[in-house]
């Protein structure tokens, strides 16, 4: 099982910045990483006019693009999927990392800047740490913003190396 960890945070609290970081980090451990990224709208990655933007105006219910060195597959949906079905595609990896599904029961990770000026989300009991500039609870695992390596070191501890204690984190 694939364990999965979901990074979360208000707008504009440095969730992407962070993730970069993160990902770099576990990437120089040789940690194979996927990252789900959620988004609330529709969006296009394909360009039209090409090939495959072409075979997808022409109906085709997925379309895949293919190459030595990448795969990209484009799903139409009736319904947005949920992260476990989203998921399912994803294999040969150590670690999902998700970018939102707060609303998802799975370990979290929140980012917070107190300069940012928002609330904390507070997601807890699934809350797994915190990266902030600020102390938020006493209860949960603290990481500094500029300090990636620390939650790599963690999260190989407690989540890839620990798996028999971290169960809800699998699918």
């Amino acid at each position: 099982m694939i364990p999965i960890i979901s990074v979360v945070g208000r707008s504009n609290s440095g969730k992407t910045t962070y993730l970069e970081k993160l990902i770099a980090e576990l990437k120089r451990r040789e940690v194979k990483v996927a990252v789900i990224k959620h988004h609330h709208h529709d969006f296009e990655i394909d360009k039209p006019g090409k090939d495959t933007w072409r075979h997808a105006q022409a109906g085709a219910d997925i379309v895949c693009l293919a190459s030595p060195h990448k795969v990209a597959m484009i799903r139409k949906t009736d319904q947005e999927l949920s992260l476990d079905q989203v998921v399912g595609y994803i294999d040969n990896v150590d670690i999902i990392i998700t970018e939102g599904y707060k609303q998802e029961s799975k370990p979290k990770i929140e980012v917070y800047r107190h300069a940012a000026g928002n609330e904390p989300l507070g997601v807890k009991p699934e809350l797994l740490a915190v990266v902030s500039d600020t102390l938020l609870y006493e209860d949960v695992p603290h990481f500094q913003l500029d300090d990636p390596a620390a939650m790599a070191g963690f999260l190989e501890l407690n989540v890839l190396n620990n798996k028999t204690s971290k169960d809800d984190c699998y699918v």
